[in-house]
Order: C-alpha cells, then sequence, then structure tokens
C-alpha cells in the first residue's frame, strides 16, 4: 500500500498533521471535542475545585475533553497523537491521565503492528457440515496496514481477506497464557460481504520469531482496546 499523504493544519488548540485523504483517517485517532463556551463556565470544572475566574485566575480549555478548568487543573502539556497534534497540548488532570497511558501503544505498539509476525490461519471458511477441516493450518504474516485501517495478510492464505480493523466486534485470546499473552486470538468481524466471520490466528512456533509475534499479538488487543465502543478482549482456555 502506498505511504498515506499527509498536510500541516491548524486549528484553535494547535497545528495538526491529518491525512490530506478524510477517507482513510487512522480508526484510533478521535475527533477534537467542542470546547465549553466561556459564558457557560463560569467556575473550574474540576468538582473538587470549582474555583471561580475572575481577572486573575484565567480560565484555560482541556483539549482532550474541551472543558473549562483553572490552570492549576488544567497545567499538563502532554503529546496528544490520537487527535494528531504534533506539539504537546494542555490537558486537564483526569485526561492527563489517559493520555499517558494512551502513549506506549503510539510509542511502541504501533510500531509492532506495522512491522508484522507470523501466524498459523484458521477460519469459518475451514468448517464443513459443522465439523474442522482436517488440513494443515495456514502459515501467513500478518501486518497492520500503513494507514492503519486493515488487518493485512501474506503468505499461504487461500486469499484471506484483509480485515478492516473497525469492522472488529471482538478479539478472544486463546490458548496457554504467559505472562497475559496468550498463544493466539480468535478475531470476530464483519466481512467485505456485511456477514459476521471469525479468524482464530495462532503464533507459528517454527518461524523463529515467536517473541515478535507474541508481541504482535497483545499490540492487536492493546489496539482494539481503543476503539470506540470495543468489548474487552476476553480469555479462554
Amino acid at each position: 500500500m502506498a505511504k498515506v499523504e499527509k498536510k500541516l493544519v491548524k486549528s484553535k488548540s494547535g497545528y495538526k498533521m491529518v491525512t490530506v485523504d478524510e477517507r482513510i483517517t487512522s480508526p484510533f485517532t478521535i475527533d477534537e471535542p467542542p470546547w465549553t463556551p466561556d459564558y457557560a463556565c463560569s467556575n473550574c470544572q474540576n468538582g473538587e475545585c470549582h474555583i471561580k475566574f475572575d481577572f486573575l485566575k484565567r480560565k484555560h480549555h482541556c483539549r482532550r475533553c474541551g472543558q473549562c478548568f483553572c490552570d492549576d487543573c488544567c497545567n499538563s502539556l502532554i503529546e496528544l497523537p490520537r487527535m494528531c497534534f504534533i506539539d504537546p497540548v494542555r490537558h486537564c488532570k483526569g485526561c492527563a491521565i489517559i493520555s499517558k497511558r494512551e502513549s506506549e501503544f503510539f510509542d511502541k505498539h504501533l510500531r509492532i503492528l506495522l512491522d508484522g509476525g507470523r501466524f498459523l490461519l484458521r477460519s469459518d471458511c475451514d468448517i464443513d457440515e459443522g465439523d474442522l477441516v482436517v488440513t494443515s493450518d495456514r502459515a501467513c504474516v500478518c501486518t497492520l496496514s500503513v494507514d492503519h485501517r486493515y488487518l493485512e495478510f501474506k503468505g499461504d492464505t487461500q486469499e484471506q481477506e484483509n480485515i478492516a480493523v473497525q469492522k472488529i466486534t471482538s478479539v478472544e485470546v486463546t490458548g496457554p497464557e504467559q505472562d497475559g499473552q496468550g498463544h493466539g486470538v480468535t478475531i470476530h468481524y464483519t466481512d467485505a460481504g456485511g456477514e459476521a466471520a471469525w479468524l482464530k490466528m495462532d503464533v507459528d512456533d517454527t518461524s523463529g520469531q515467536r517473541q515478535q509475534s507474541m508481541s504482535w499479538l497483545a499490540a492487536l488487543i492493546k489496539a482494539f482496546k481503543l476503539m470506540p465502543g470495543s468489548q474487552q478482549a476476553s480469555s479462554s482456555p
């Protein structure tokens, strides 16, 4: 897939690097919130503060939630890649915790997903009259596309379709667990035809890339949890 073209734009909150084509925006980004109008907030919106604004005590807007706070309650400058800002922006105390928690995904796990992992595949296409077809699992490399919108498969996939990240409905950890990671996952998603489908991905232990593949699965679970309305990844024996 070709490199995603981006452009620099300025919003009221700061400069942002966004895709030229809005249709290929990363599913891990979120829109800027509407700001609470100045006339609608005469006091800091931190319930534990609630100090009244005046000439000396000025109001500030948190770039993540859009609410009004005093400087003491909104003085953290933190990176916010989910809104595509190129520089750190002002956060309230509650939003600062969330953005700091997400930073590991954008700094580390997103790169792991782009690098890919080696897996053995089995899907609902491998079912015949209710029984799994007795065949070898299909070996492949799975990567996240450069625009972050699809899981892409290369190898002996028997035409396994790419999976739209936004069409994933659940991610289930399968197999033995070690340090919170399983040996595989089952992805439930809506396919290109609008039908419910599933794909089981097990780490290919014969590839010599087991640790990279395990890290890829852990990164996928973190990515899924960032999706709006996602279910928490569950585990099964």
